[in-house]
Formats: C-alpha cells, sequence, structure tokens
C-alpha cells in the first residue's frame, strides 16, 4: 500500500481540477506521510473545494485522533462493510487526492527498493479517496481527514511486482494492492455520482500511462522536502 505521495502546487491543482475560491488557508509539504497534512478535493452544492486534511480518515466512532491502527489506506472491496469507511462511502463523502507522483516499495531483489510512480503524459494523478469530518469530543474541534482508495492488483503486469511478497500465499493470491486512479473526465462522477457510478470507476490504471523508476528516498526534513501553501 502507498505511504508517500508528492503533491502538485495549489495553484496546479486549482487549475487542473477547476477549483473555484473556497480554499483552506492552510500550508502542507509536497511529500505527504501517512497522519501529515494533505490536500484533497471534494464537491459540494455548486462546485469543488480544496480542503487540507490529515491523511489518515479518523471514523466517526474515534474516542481520540490518535488512532492505534493505519487508516490512510482502504481496500475498496470493504468499504461497505468496513466501520471505518462505511459511513463516508454510504453518503458520498469521495475526494481526489492530487498526487504529482506516489511511491511504491518493490522487493524483487530482496530487499525494499523504492519506485516512484508518474504518468507517461506528465500531468498530476487524481487518486481515489474518501474523507471525514471528525469533532473531538472532549474540544469541539473539527477535523478533517482523507483515506486512499486501493484495489487488488494480483493480475496487473506492473503493480503486481510491488510490496514484500507474503510467503504464506500463492504467487496469483498475495492481495497486491494499487493505488485508483480518477480520470479529468470521470471527476465529476466520483464527487457527485451514486454509489453504483463511484464504484463502476473503481479499476486499475493501464500500464502505458505508469511512468515508473526506482528512486533514492530522502529522509523525512531533509533538504528535498518542499512546503506548499494553499491560500483563497
Amino acid at each position: 500500500m502507498c505511504n508517500r505521495y508528492v503533491t502538485p502546487t495549489e495553484a496546479e491543482i486549482e487549475r487542473l481540477w477547476h477549483i473555484g475560491n473556497r480554499n483552506q488557508p492552510r500550508w502542507w509539504e509536497a511529500a505527504v506521510h501517512p497522519r501529515a497534512a494533505g490536500p484533497f478535493i471534494r464537491g459540494y452544492d455548486i462546485g469543488r473545494e480544496l480542503v487540507v486534511g490529515q491523511w489518515a480518515l479518523i471514523p466517526h466512532f474515534a474516542k481520540s485522533a490518535k488512532l492505534p491502527y493505519q487508516t490512510n489506506n482502504a481496500r475498496s472491496e470493504e468499504l461497505a462493510s468496513k466501520a471505518s469507511y462505511r459511513q463516508p462511502w454510504q453518503r458520498g463523502q469521495r475526494c481526489i487526492m492530487p498526487a504529482m507522483s506516489f511511491d511504491e516499495p518493490c522487493w524483487e531483489t530482496g530487499r525494499n527498493v523504492w519506485w516512484q510512480f508518474q504518468r507517461s503524459d506528465g500531468a498530476p494523478w487524481g487518486l481515489a479517496g474518501l474523507w471525514n469530518a471528525w469533532t473531538d469530543p472532549a474540544t469541539g474541534e473539527v477535523l478533517e481527514s482523507y483515506t486512499m482508495l486501493t484495489i487488488n492488483a494480483d493480475a496487473h503486469p506492473l503493480m503486481r511486482r510491488m510490496h514484500k511478497p507474503d510467503p504464506k500465499k500463492s504467487a496469483t493470491a498475495q492481495d497486491k494492492r494499487s493505488v485508483i486512479p480518477i480520470e479529468l473526465n470521470d471527476v465529476d462522477w466520483w464527487l457527485t455520482g451514486s454509489v453504483e457510478e463511484a464504484s463502476s470507476l473503481l479499476r486499475l490504471a493501464p500500464e502505458d500511462i505508469l511512468d515508473t523508476k526506482p528512486i533514492e528516498v530522502p529522509s523525512l526534513g531533509g533538504a528535498n522536502v518542499i512546503t506548499q501553501q494553499a491560500l483563497w
């Protein structure tokens, strides 16, 4: 599952996804890691808005924002049944996660080698996600958060090569996971369509749009960490 991605600038997000002036004045780091702040796009009654929230969805039943388990990735096959994601999925709280690239680990050499995935056309990715707004019962503070949806990639010629193999499972039943891209023509369907319409968009990226290579990953807080600002 994906645990790191790099966002476009605010200007690039606004231009590509036609965001109006409903933007939150918040900062985020370009390289987003689980439980850090990142941007996401959601629909509202008359358009789209850019929001900044935690990349790790806080479910409605949480007693605290600090969860003892990971919610930055969500299996799309479990959205209708898993307690953490069932309400946002049923309510249509779907979002787009803008990404210039995302990273996945490849273990074909017997060790973790990070690969970076970009689009072959040079455009940013619009990755499928779910969002939630959680109210802290102690303070009344409302926290925005989101999760990245994934789909089984055991049959994908490239994505099945990612992640550490499970020695207890056969080669055809590894449950290798992949992000889910939402193309620009499908954004409105994803953000505002019915559950059935959204479900039809849960599919793997074609191999020919994936541009990938092994990379060296900088340490957190190093010189390669870029800061973006989201403005009104």
